[in-house]
């Protein structure tokens, strides 16, 4: 039995559906949206690489390690980015929720409230996991404040952990949310989406 299988994950302003190849084109707009490859401290796609990522991150999928979603907007039916459970540990049962970008005009917005509390919900409720990671380059002060906002805790920093694609090093801030914070984080991703 595989431990995490695809599956759609619905909200009321965001769906997050099981990332496939014909999601492509959609993607390469909404990474235009903002010219988000042009954040040095992000891996989004350039222009004409969008197939290749989807592809790595469906490898990754068929190797049991990554669920792969593409970020939909439920009233449009537009592509607004992608997102994962990554690193997956079935043994561990763990699970790093990561590798996520969205177009400018739905950064926030609550759209990453919602798809945070349905992955977190899937990952605590339906896999079981007892802890969720979370990881950000340390210059992705914006990653990072919103990492804190959902309630996840900051565990440490790894320096010099990556060397990026321009052969700069990267330092990885690591947050998580375990099992027993699991219902105060719910509570308060409820809250925030309530105001």
């Amino acid at each position: 039995m595989v431990f995490a299988e695809p599956v759609t994950l619905t909200g009321q302003k965001v769906v997050l559906e099981p990332l496939t190849a014909a999601h492509a084109d959609a993607m390469e707009a909404a990474a235009a949206d903002g010219e988000l490859w042009k954040l040095w401290y992000t891996s989004v796609p350039a222009p004409g690489r969008m197939a290749a990522e989807i592809e790595r991150r469906l490898g990754l999928q068929r190797s049991g390690s990554m669920l792969p979603f593409a970020v939909i907007d439920p009233g449009s039916g537009k592509a607004s980015g992608m997102t994962t459970c990554m690193n997956i540990d079935a043994t561990h049962r763990r699970v790093e929720i990561g590798s996520t970008w969205y177009a400018k005009s739905v950064q926030r917005t609550g759209l990453n409230t919602e798809a945070k509390l349905l992955l977190l919900t899937h990952a605590f409720e339906a896999l079981k996991c007892i802890a969720v990671e979370f990881r950000t380059h340390w210059m992705n002060q914006q990653s990072r404040a919103a990492i804190a906002r959902i309630g996840a805790k900051q565990d440490g920093v790894l320096r010099n952990h990556q060397i990026a694609s321009d052969g700069s090093y990267r330092d990885t801030v690591c947050f998580s949310i375990i099992e027993s914070e699991w219902p105060a984080v719910k509570r308060h991703l409820q809250f925030q989406l309530e105001r």
